[in-house]
C-alpha cells in the first residue's frame, strides 16, 4: 500500500513539472502565459535604446541644470529697449545723486587740503632789556595790538657751594681728584666763575649754607656760598594767530633771530600772569 502511494506521488510531481514547463501544451495542458505581449507592440524604436555603465561618482553627482534656451526676438513680445526694467529708474536716481554730491565732495577736499590762513607761534625766553627791544620792533611791524602779547615768568635765584678760582687748570684737576677721594661730587662752575668747581647748586641760600657746613665738617677747606643766578623776570612772545606774510616779516627782528619762532603746542594753556602789550 505504501509503495502504491509513493508511486502515485511521483507520477503527480512528474505531471505537474511537465505541465509547468509547457511540455503538455500540444495536448492542451499548459499554464496561462504571464507575459504581456501587448506592451511590446507599444514600444517605439526599441533599437535606439543603449545601455551605458555608470560609475559611483556619476551616480552621486547631482544632475546638471539644463541651460535655458536662447530667446529670439521673434519669441519675445518686445525688445529690452522698448520695455525698460524697474531697476532703470533706481539707477538713474543713483547717478543723479552722485552728480549732485560730486561738487560738495570736491569742495570739502579742497578745504581739507588747503593750509590754514593763520597759525599760532611763540618765542622766548627774553630778558627785560630784550623784551623792551622786541616790543619796539613789533610796533614797527604795525601788527594789531591784540595780535601778540609778552607773557611774564619769574625765574627763581640759584646758589652754589663754590671752590675757586684756581690759578691754573693743573691745580683745579688736583683739587678735583682730592675731593673725589673724599667722596665729594664736583661739577664745572661755568660762566664767570671758571676755572672753579661747583660742589652743589641750590634754590635757596639757606640750603646752600647747610651743605657748606656739612662739607667743612667732612674736611673740605676753601669753599664758600655764591649766588650763581639772581631772581629775574623773563618774557615769552605769544602770537595766537598770524598770517604767513606776517610770520615772514617777523623773521627780520634781531631778537627773533636769536630766539626763533616755533609753533605753539596743541595743548598749550595760557598762564595766569601775563603782561599785555599796547
Amino acid at each position: 500500500m505504501l509503495r502504491f502511494l509513493i508511486v502515485i506521488l511521483l507520477l503527480a510531481n512528474g505531471l505537474f513539472a511537465a505541465w509547468g514547463q509547457g511540455w503538455l501544451a500540444p495536448i492542451g495542458w499548459s499554464p496561462e502565459a504571464s507575459s504581456e505581449a501587448w506592451r511590446l507592440g507599444q514600444q517605439m524604436r526599441p533599437e535606439a535604446v543603449q545601455l551605458q555603465a555608470s560609475t559611483a561618482a556619476e551616480a552621486k553627482a547631482p544632475p546638471a541644470a539644463s541651460a535655458p534656451a536662447p530667446t529670439t526676438a521673434a519669441d519675445s513680445p518686445a525688445s529690452p529697449a522698448a520695455a525698460p526694467t524697474e531697476a532703470a529708474p533706481a539707477e538713474a536716481v543713483a547717478v543723479a545723486a552722485t552728480d549732485d554730491a560730486a561738487p560738495e565732495a570736491a569742495a570739502n577736499a579742497a578745504l581739507t587740503s588747503a593750509p590754514p590762513a593763520t597759525q599760532c607761534w611763540q618765542a622766548g625766553t627774553f630778558s627785560q632789556d630784550e623784551a623792551v627791544s622786541l616790543r619796539s620792533g613789533l610796533r614797527n611791524q604795525e601788527l594789531p595790538w591784540d595780535s601778540y602779547e609778552l607773557r611774564t615768568q619769574e625765574i627763581a635765584g640759584r646758589w652754589m657751594v663754590y671752590l675757586g678760582k684756581f690759578p691754573s687748570l693743573d691745580l683745579l684737576a688736583r683739587q678735583r681728584a682730592s675731593l673725589r677721594a673724599q667722596g665729594v661730587d664736583t661739577d664745572r662752575a661755568g660762566g664767570t666763575l671758571e676755572p672753579g668747581l661747583s660742589l652743589g647748586r641750590f634754590s635757596s641760600e639757606e640750603a646752600a649754607t647747610r651743605e657748606l657746613t656739612r662739607l667743612v665738617r667732612s674736611g673740605v677747606r676753601g669753599a664758600r656760598v655764591v649766588q650763581e643766578r639772581a631772581t629775574a623776570q623773563v618774557f615769552t612772545l605769544y602770537l595766537p594767530a598770524i598770517s604767513t606774510a606776517q610770520y615772514q616779516r617777523l623773521q627780520s627782528l634781531p631778537e627773533l633771530v636769536k630766539n626763533p619762532l616755533v609753533a605753539c603746542p596743541a595743548d598749550a594753556e595760557k598762564p595766569e600772569a601775563t603782561e599785555k602789550t599796547d
